[in-house]
């Protein structure tokens, strides 16, 4: 099972093939990561 690198919560393998590179097994985030968001970049906070 994958699971995701910020926070250590479950992801499921659908959710790794459609939002990571093909190189990637674990998401940096998931859904669960509220205070995070993914970027051209990569990983940063999200901004209020």
């Amino acid at each position: 099972m994958a699971e995701c690198q910020n926070c250590g919560g479950h992801v499921t393998e659908v959710y790794v093939r459609v939002f990571t590179p093909d190189s990637v097994d674990e998401p940096q985030v998931c859904l669960n990561c509220e205070d995070m968001t993914r970027g051209r970049e990569g990983v940063r906070e999200k901004r209020t």
